[in-house]
């Protein structure tokens, strides 16, 4: 065997290994560097998770969200009472897609991380692995936002059970520096069926809810803070494709033009939400620099 196919077969063992330690059990996570980053992913390969940095987050501006005024200022000051110290509630942002809910939460970043606040962002899947993510930050200084997003379960998927007991269901007390924030288009983040309906039993002039109703509720009951999103109406479409516009560095020198193919744009897209505001306003800025 010469010396070429020798290194070959060398660096596929190497890999090889690299691949089989991913799922060797008990191997404790490296600490991270908490300087590195102001946010953060949870990561699993096999049995093994870790915090990996984002170096470059998204950084929205709340003033770039425009048109849920009520909502960011609920969801503004509960964060402002969790990064002062004070007592605040997790916060579940449900409705209409696209139409500023996870943006909200990277906005928060923007707006609070000068004031200590770090955000990290856990897949639906690894939720089982939030007790490992909580006890990593407990007793940090900083304040920290666990961020779920588009977060909703099939009927027979345990996840949610991990995520009620760091809620509000161990027998441990939750960290003072944790808080989670979760977006999802459900309002009770679970499929709910008109057959559930059946269950509900009428008790001295009372409803009481069945069993799986009961069980579902549960979970956004522990969220402390509700807050709801609806969709955008025409007016307030045209307005958010404007701003981004303008904030991309494009102009509108035909009003009628802008209104007429933003429009067209959202009709394509079935959706006249901030998101398609967005991509719109991306390829009219885009066009003009072509």
């Amino acid at each position: 065997m010469d010396a070429d196919a020798i290194q070959q077969l060398i660096a596929r063992a190497e890999a090889l290994l690299m691949r089989l330690e991913a799922w060797v059990p008990g191997v404790p996570p490296a600490a991270p560097d908490w300087n590195a980053a102001l946010a953060w992913r949870w990561r699993r390969r096999g049995s093994n998770g870790w915090l990996q940095a984002v170096p470059r987050p998204h950084l929205i501006r709340l003033t770039d969200l425009k048109d849920i005024d009520a909502q960011k200022s609920r969801v503004v000051e509960n964060t402002r009472q969790f990064v002062a110290g004070h007592p605040a509630n997790n916060v579940l942002l449900t409705g209409a897609r696209g139409t500023g809910k996870s943006s909200l939460i990277k906005a928060l970043l923007t707006e609070f991380s000068g004031q200590g606040l770090r955000v990290i962002e856990i897949d639906k899947d690894h939720l089982v692995d939030l007790p490992d993510v909580v006890e990593q930050i407990t007793g940090r200084p900083e304040r920290f936002i666990i961020f779920c997003d588009d977060l909703s379960f099939e009927s027979g998927e345990a996840h949610y059970k991990a995520l009620k007991t760091v809620l509000d269901g161990s027998l441990a007390m939750p960290s003072e520096n944790v808080l989670v924030y979760a977006t999802s288009n459900r309002r009770h983040l679970m499929p709910e069926y008109f057959s559930e309906n059946s269950e509900t039993r009428h008790v001295d002039g009372e409803i009481h809810p069945g069993e799986t109703v009961e069980e579902k509720i549960s979970l956004s009951d522990r969220f402390g803070l509700w807050v709801s999103f609806h969709a955008f109406d025409q007016d307030a479409y045209l307005e958010i494709a404007a701003h981004w516009v303008h904030t991309l560095g494009g102009t509108l020198p035909d009003a009628e033009a802008f209104r007429r193919e933003a429009l067209q744009w959202a009709l394509m897209r079935s959706s006249r939400s901030g998101r398609s505001a967005w991509h719109f306003a991306r390829h009219w800025v885009g066009r003009q620099g072509g």
